[in-house]
């Protein structure tokens, strides 16, 4: 991995024609009248008051914060017990389990990429826990098996989470974690004998690894070793980054960069490709808005030169002609731009820019072949287009449709690059792309059993609240009668400059052969415009993205798609909160709501783990007005007692040290406090899984299982 292709993933920090199961959209009957009372296990209301700039602020569930108590471990147990009692009751609760894992059972490639005369790529027979990793000598020869995770645990939770080889082809650097958590551990393994070194690396997070042009080692960035007890909850600050030389125990890692007077910075580094150049990549939290600074390592008492160090606009480091510096940034560009910096003189009137920005969002760009690989969004679906070193335009890459593309990674020197293309209709197939000529050649495409011309996608155009025109991607079989009887699954996130575009997936064919609807709105707060449209659903601007998400609902009724009693909405992570806060601000209309791995609780989200990293795009509590802000749409505040909720699935997983588990804790027990209704508000914990990276495919086919089977029986779909 370059230093480029490990500060893109560093920084960016998810279904078979069906019949016989369940009957299509049409035959369905109305709502269940008859959902039963459930009694709900205790949660007791502790007094904990605290007051934040003035107003008394009660947390009657801080205790379920104590993720290892006895009591919290009993509570889980008691909610997890309630929630399989709920979910037996489905009779197609095995059917749905059945079919979804005969439409997994397909084989999944990771894209390729070429170093030393070797091909490295992942692949997954189908149904196994986690990606193999392979080699082989050519496209064509036999492959090896590198490194295979599902030899390392019964359970199939240790994954591969981070691995890079060594330009010369002949080392692999690999990261494992274990339960879904972010903390990784990294080895490295000698690739010809398949053997590993005595190298061991420990409290890493959030990095790569980025190996040195020489091979003799590689930059990675680490915390200190946290306090006993506090692994899965305490504070991540004072990230350094290190240099490890093989065969070297980690206590003899050198100290490559530390900024103590900073301790919120975020610091990732790897040399240039010709070796010249250090680039040490800052970021304070999730803000998006970075700084670069650089080392000449010619001079080994050269210092560090803070080349880009006024955080106001974002800048990935694509590569370099000597002191020449070429940077993706939305400076003067909110849809982005390509710039050249010469470093020797660096102010910004010498900035020379390359491609300049166009009415679609520039979403990455990469240099192989000496040609500028540009992918952009276009109403949040792909385009690709080639460049000259100097800006001339090529050509554009011929796509298959209305999706998603990526990959274009590679080196300079390089005259092939690999990218994956994948729509809602469009499982993800495998590019071999010839730079020089424009040919694309099939490398592997997935064999389903299901038929694509069942189904439909389009995009259409809604407005939110405020007049802002949004799109939604709508995905459903071609054979529905389009009434308001028809489920609809609207998904949404809408946050962190992160753009929902289309994408395969085999949990939804399930869906939409139950006659449901898919409905997939760009929402504020994401990168699908563009640095204008991420701003426009932050910090105090959050409402938007909750407001588009309401008129996404609205207009959905209004257009005849369904009604309130017909709609789920779901999201994950930061859409969890969007879930969240939807439907304590407008329970009557949803029909059931699916928050998974939710921030839920907007006073103490910077209290635990990396959410102080989160500050630059919610607000800090510690400031009043922006407390102001977050109090007035938490999810866990905002709930009313005697309040009739939409049915409500909370998911999260035990080892979650992203977004600490207790958010989710604290909001199901207090929903179920609140709610008057007779619908279900229950919590499904995974034991051994975090955030959801490394989850084994058995955990994630049952968690849908689940999913489908709430929504199959709220909705009377059985």
């Amino acid at each position: 991995m370059n230093i480029r292709q490990m500060i893109f993933w560093t920084a960016i920090g998810l279904l078979g024609l069906f019949q016989g199961c369940v009957r299509p959209g049409p035959e369905l009957s109305g709502i269940n009248p008859d959902l039963s009372d459930l009694t709900y296990p205790v949660s007791p209301r502790i007094e904990m008051v605290e007051t934040f700039h003035g107003i008394k602020i009660s947390d009657p569930y801080r205790w379920l914060e104590d993720i290892d108590s006895e009591q919290t471990a009993d509570w889980i147990g008691a909610q997890n017990e309630l929630t399989s009692d709920y979910l037996d009751g489905v009779a197609k609760r095995d059917a749905i389990r059945e079919r979804l894992t005969l439409l997994w059972d397909y084989e999944k490639y990771g894209i390729p990429f070429s170093l030393g005369g070797r091909y490295f790529y992942t692949h997954n027979d189908g149904l196994q826990n986690q990606d193999v990793l392979f080699w082989s000598d050519s496209l064509e020869s036999p492959a090896n098996v590198l490194l295979d995770p599902n030899d390392l645990s019964k359970d199939g939770t240790i994954a591969l989470s981070s691995w890079s080889v060594s330009d010369d082809g002949k080392m692999l650097a690999y990261a494992l974690s274990e339960a879904g958590s972010d903390w990784k551990e990294w080895r490295v393994r000698d690739i010809a004998t398949g053997r590993d070194l005595d190298d061991h690396l420990r409290w890493s997070k959030f990095t790569g690894a980025a190996w040195s042009h020489d091979h003799r080692g590689f930059y990675y960035s680490r915390y200190d070793e946290p306090n006993p007890g506090t692994e899965m909850k305490g504070s991540n600050t004072n990230q350094k980054v290190y240099f490890h030389a093989l065969g070297t125990g980690q206590d003899q890692d050198q100290l490559v960069y530390e900024r103590p007077d900073n301790p919120e910075w975020g610091l990732n580094a790897g040399e240039t490709e010709d070796g010249r150049w250090l680039i040490i990549y800052v970021r304070h939290g999730a803000n998006r808005l970075n700084g670069v600074f650089y080392r000449d390592l010619q001079d080994p008492g050269a210092p560090v030169v803070e080349l880009l160090d006024t955080f106001d606009a974002k800048y990935w480091f694509i590569g370099n002609n000597g002191p020449v510096f070429y940077f993706q940034t939305d400076f003067a560009a909110p849809r982005n731009r390509l710039v050249a910096i010469d470093i020797r003189q660096p102010d910004r009137k010498h900035w020379l820019e390359i491609i300049p920005e166009s009415d679609d969002t520039l979403q990455r760009v990469s240099l192989v072949a000496d040609t500028f690989i540009a992918t952009y969004l276009h109403h949040a679906h792909s385009r690709v287009r080639l460049f000259e070193m100097d800006g001339s335009f090529i050509r554009d890459v011929e796509l298959p449709g209305m999706g998603s593309a990526g990959g274009f990674g590679g080196k300079r020197r390089d005259q092939e690059t690999f990218y994956i293309y994948t729509g809602f209709l469009s499982p993800g197939t495998i590019h071999r792309y010839d730079v020089s000529t424009g040919r694309t050649d099939l490398f592997r495409k997935p064999e389903i059993n299901f038929n694509p011309g069942l189904y439909e996608s389009r995009q259409v155009f809604f407005k939110s609240r405020d007049g802002t025109r949004i799109p939604m991607f709508l995905v459903h079989r071609k054979d529905i009668e389009l009434n308001q009887n028809n489920p609809v699954l609207l998904y949404g996130y809408g946050g962190f400059g992160n753009s929902m575009t289309p994408y395969f997936s085999v949990s939804r064919l399930i869906w939409m052969d139950m006659g449901g609807i898919v409905a997939l709105p760009n929402l504020r707060g994401g990168g699908e415009y563009g640095r204008a449209w991420h701003e426009a659903g932050k910090k105090l601007n959050k409402q938007n993205v909750f407001d588009d998400f309401m008129a996404a609902a609205q207009w959905l009724i209004d257009q005849g798609y369904t009604s309130p009693e017909r709609l789920a909405i779901m999201g994950g992570s930061n859409g969890g909160l969007l879930v969240g806060a939807c439907l304590t601000q407008k329970p009557e209309l949803f029909g059931a709501a699916l928050p998974r791995v939710g921030v839920m609780d907007m006073l103490r989200f910077d209290k635990f783990t990396i959410g102080w990293a989160w500050k630059p795009e919610y607000g800090d509590p510690a400031v009043e007005e922006e407390f102001n802000y977050l109090h007035s749409y938490s999810p866990y505040h905002n709930l009313e007692p005697g309040t009739k909720y939409p049915a409500t699935l909370v998911t999260t997983g035990d080892h979650d040290d992203r977004v600490f588990p207790a958010h989710s804790f604290k909001f199901a027990a207090a929903l179920q406090n609140a709610h008057a209704g007779k619908a279900p508000v229950l919590i499904r914990v995974q034991t051994r899984a975090g955030h959801g990276a490394g989850k084994p495919t058995a955990m994630i086919i049952d968690e849908i299982t689940d999913i489908w089977s709430f929504l199959i029986r709220v909705f009377d779909l059985d």
